[in-house]
């Protein structure tokens, strides 16, 4: 079986079971645990799925899951990827007052990172007509500003995730290492009380963590749902955030954390 037929394979697996381990595969393919291992680190390194201890697992899983049960009753099985059709409307009102927020303080000439999500995409509709360049992975906001002539749009390459429209992966970091942006708009699904912002999506972490890089200045887009929230991938600390955009029912600790630390609290 030849290497590419025997990772689809493996996607395919991981698509209808949410998760396997390393032994299993091997079995299933007649090829040596060390073969599949190798395949798991390079569809790891794409982004298409999340490496474990002993195999792999769908990276939107917990993400579906958190999601699933908040759809309610007849919502999808949680090791189905969600669309993204189904996480944009959550908490819709409370995103849009953030995202009008967030739009203010982009200036005309800027150069802005839009991170993947569904915050920033509401924020890409506030900034229609702007004389400003985006930057993004995030193929909802791409579609929103495609047709836009005063906008300089910046597509990141990478790994196609259809569900979640974004791109991920090595390419799409190493894109953004090459970059230099005035801020990004930083999305997040958890804040701690202990001021450690962070994300439950392993494929998504390293990205979030070069466009951090690569702005001057790191803007926090997060509603009060994301006070404590989920997640146990640390992105960054609210010390390192220049602003922190949130709504009235957020956490207060983590807001004077930011605060002390120097940076700007906008509460909508």
């Amino acid at each position: 079986m030849i290497s590419a037929e025997r990772r689809r394979r493996i996607l395919q697996a991981i698509h209808h079971e949410g998760a396997t381990s390393v032994r299993d595969l091997a079995e299933r393919m007649a090829v040596s645990q060390s073969t599949i291992r190798r395949d798991l680190q390079v569809l790891n390194k794409d982004g298409e799925l999340l490496r474990t201890h002993g195999g792999a697992m769908a990276p939107d899983r917990q993400t579906t899951a958190d999601l699933a049960r908040m759809a309610g009753p007849g919502a999808p099985d949680a090791t189905v990827e969600l669309p993204f059709d189904l996480v944009s409307p959550v908490d819709r009102p409370l995103k849009e007052r953030v995202a009008a927020a967030a739009a203010t303080l982009v200036h005309d000439g800027d150069v802005v990172i839009l991170d993947i999500g569904t915050t920033t995409v509401l924020v890409a509709e506030a900034l229609r007509g702007r004389d400003i360049t985006v930057i993004t992975s995030n193929l909802a906001v791409f579609d929103v500003l495609r047709d836009d002539d005063a906008v300089r749009l910046v597509l990141l390459g990478g790994v196609v995730r259809r569900n979640y429209q974004s791109l991920v992966g090595s390419a799409t970091s190493q894109m953004l290492s090459d970059l230099n942006a005035d801020l990004v708009l930083l999305s997040c699904t958890g804040v701690r009380n202990n001021g450690r912002v962070v994300d439950n999506m392993a494929v998504e972490e390293p990205i979030k963590r070069a466009m951090i890089e690569a702005a001057e200045k790191v803007v926090l887009l997060a509603t009060e749902t994301k006070f404590p929230g989920t997640g146990s991938q640390r992105l960054c600390s609210v010390d390192d955030v220049d602003v922190l955009v949130t709504t009235e029912g957020a956490d207060p600790v983590p807001l004077q954390r930011c605060r002390d630390a120097g940076g700007k609290v906008i509460i909508t």
